[in-house]
């Protein structure tokens, strides 16, 4: 059965009962026809005992590793057991949905919905986001054609165009082509959307007036002298603002099962912070007892990201940490191949646990309420399942069999009872580093404990730009990775455990505005291309308008 064919089992419920059950005023939601609505989140923002659950994985896989179907699961199961939970998750991006992942509001039985709606344009905050970052852009250009009174160097600027699509033929481009009229010609970078400054500004931010400011300090370029210009200067802000004055408000839907979800934001993990608005986070724990959140990517990327960038901007303190693998994953990261991945191989499962060994090792650096959760699949055999909970019971760290793909709000219910259990006990949480460390300091603490570096090679643009960063003050800031999601190190081919790796620092790029440094390791892409066979090819609409093929 699709995922498509499963929703219509289910019954959706009014978006404003979804919201009576948070006891959000009818007058405070913006209803995007029954089933969505934007939360006017101000006065609902306060101080609470709630619980604060970090969902994260073990380094993805082409077989997916089921994050949020383990997020979704684990607010039903929360529910069913009468506890008050929400889900706090990300908005998908379309370079994916139309790429090689496809949807990602979850799967099976463990589903948020209006799913295409969700997928595709939502309540319109990625094109928000997109047009506010490239009319910034536009101004620039703007502003050197008509007499460029900044001084501002155009080979030196720094704030670069998005798209929300995989289009590699944007990764460098030369724009103004075609005489004086269309204005400075000059080579320009397109980002994708969901890696963009802009999207990581506005999850970030933490109101209208917070979100203005954070739009003033974006650093748009040089003067030939090193002297940085901020976009305040260009008098864009103001209309920037404009753009995001609706996105800024969190997206309210629900699961299968009738359970509140915010879904806002959508940063990648693998290039930005990975994360949800901090807005809507803050609401959600503002409203519910237990939070489920989470990061994208393995938690080498979105988890870490999550602890030294968000709750550090947010003053956030996760109560407990989820870490979810497969036994795919797990074989996958011992070298089984497409064509062995579902067949019984303890010898593989043995070499790939060490991917698994890795991340509790480095979670347990930050945080000490750790639980592993194993999404169940119908080709895992018993012996392979036990091999993993005997493993884990070794390590004594606790253990819960998930199936909410299979079973939807029963398939959860073990680890909402160790949630619930583990929450009880105040979590050790730590940052990795003092932001107040040089960049280099910074960056070889990341590269050393959580990507097993032996060696750290940083290229000769990368220097510079750490030189020019501190000469203006700007090296105060937490440190945001771009590299391969594949493997803990640089280099996507190395699975499992890989140490002693030789890490190269090609490129760094001061994202002020959004208040970190982001980091390239290996020449990482900030714009996906498609594949060959893209899940584009399978989009369409059948004879009643409806769309079929987008999962």
């Amino acid at each position: 059965m699709t995922d498509i064919e499963i929703t219509k089992k289910f019954k959706k419920e009014s978006i404003k009962d979804i919201a009576k059950k948070l006891n959000i005023k009818e007058e405070d939601i913006e209803c995007y026809g029954n089933d969505k609505a934007k939360i006017r989140y101000d006065s609902y923002i306060k101080d609470n005992n709630s619980k604060l659950i970090l969902v994260t994985a073990t380094n993805p896989t082409p077989y997916g590793e089921g994050k949020t179907t383990v997020s979704i699961g684990l607010v039903d199961s929360l529910n069913k057991l009468k506890e008050k939970a929400i889900g706090v998750l990300r908005e998908p991006s379309m370079g994916p949905v139309f790429g090689m992942k496809g949807g990602a509001t979850g799967g099976g039985y463990a589903q948020v919905v209006p799913m295409e709606d969700i997928n595709l344009f939502f309540t319109g905050d990625f094109y928000a986001i997109e047009q506010a970052n490239n009319l910034i852009c536009a101004a620039i250009d703007n502003h050197i054609k008509q007499g460029n009174e900044l001084g501002i160097d155009y080979g030196n600027i720094c704030f670069h165009r998005c798209i929300d699509i995989n289009d590699r033929a944007l990764r460098v481009s030369h724009i103004a082509l075609g005489g004086d009229n269309n204005g400075m010609p000059r080579k320009e970078t397109f980002t994708i959307t969901a890696a963009s400054e802009m999207m990581s500004i506005l999850c970030m931010s933490k109101s209208l007036k917070d979100l203005k400011e954070n739009l003033d300090n974006i650093l748009i370029g040089f003067t030939k002298d090193k002297k940085p210009i901020y976009a305040k200067e260009l008098d864009v802000t103001d209309a920037a603002l404009v753009l995001l004055k609706d996105a800024i408000k969190p997206n309210l839907v629900q699961t299968l099962y009738n359970n509140p979800v915010l879904i806002h934001g959508g940063p990648f993990a693998n290039i930005a912070p990975g994360c949800n608005t901090i807005t809507a986070t803050k609401l959600g724990l503002s409203l519910s007892d237990y939070v489920i959140t989470e990061a994208g990517f393995g938690a080498d990327l979105g988890a870490e990201k999550f602890f030294d960038i968000k709750c550090r901007n947010a003053n956030l303190i996760p109560d407990c940490v989820v870490l979810v693998t497969t036994i795919k994953a797990l074989k996958y990261n011992g070298g089984a191949k497409k064509d062995e991945i579902t067949k019984p191989n303890l010898k593989q499962l043995q070499e790939g646990i060490s991917n698994l060994d890795a991340h509790i090792e480095n979670l347990l650096k930050q945080n000490s309420n750790l639980i592993v959760a194993l999404n169940k699949y119908d080709t895992d055999t018993k012996e392979e399942l036990e091999f993993v909970e005997n493993h884990l019971k070794e390590l004594n760290i606790p253990f819960s069999l998930c199936e909410e793909y299979a079973k939807g709000e029963d398939g959860c219910i073990d680890l909402a009872k160790q949630v619930i259990e583990i929450t009880k006990t105040p979590n050790e949480f730590k940052f990795l580093y003092d932001e107040n460390l040089s960049i280099r300091e910074k960056i070889e603490i990341l590269c050393i404990e959580i990507y097993k570096a032996r060696t750290i090679k940083f290229s000769e643009k990368a220097l510079e730009k750490i030189d020019l960063y501190e000469s203006i003050n700007k090296d105060k800031l937490p440190i945001c990775v771009a590299k391969t999601q594949y493997s803990l190190s640089d280099d996507p081919k190395k699975l499992g455990y890989p140490k002693d790796n030789d890490l190269v620092v090609t490129d760094l790029n001061l994202y002020s505005g959004a208040g970190f440094i982001t980091i390239l390791l290996n020449n990482m892409i900030l714009l996906p291309g498609l594949a060959k066979h893209s899940n584009y090819e399978n989009i369409k609409l059948d004879d009643n308008n409806k769309i079929v093929g987008l999962f």
